[in-house]
């Protein structure tokens, strides 16, 4: 049910030029953050150049799109906006991207 509500909302407000909102809400080009795993297997990302942006995810596909939420709550841009804003994040020695669905592959 979820995704129909989120496929009509996105129907009403398309995502507009990832670029043009970066340019609009003064977020920057790249974000540097830390991934933890904790002991019941939750990956906690938080931003060191971002005091107090921290977020969760219960599985590595959900990486993406808590980052982007974060940074997007964390700079106030409206939801109607975007989704999604920065589609690749480096871990280490895997990149996580997102091209319309979610896919992961070592760098």
């Amino acid at each position: 049910m979820k995704k129909f509500f989120d496929s009509v909302f996105r129907a009403i407000f398309p995502h507009e030029d990832p670029t043009q909102v970066k340019r609009e809400y003064k977020l920057p080009d790249s974000i540097n953050f830390s991934l933890s795993v904790t002991p019941e297997g939750w990956f906690v990302i938080t931003m060191p150049d971002h005091p107090g942006l921290v977020t969760q995810a219960n599985s590595h596909e959900g990486i993406m799109e808590m980052v982007n939420d974060a940074v997007l709550t964390y700079y106030d841009v409206p939801k109607r906006k975007a989704d999604i804003i920065y589609d690749k994040l480096n871990v280490g020695d895997t990149v996580i991207r997102y091209e319309g669905t979610l896919q992961t592959k070592h760098a």
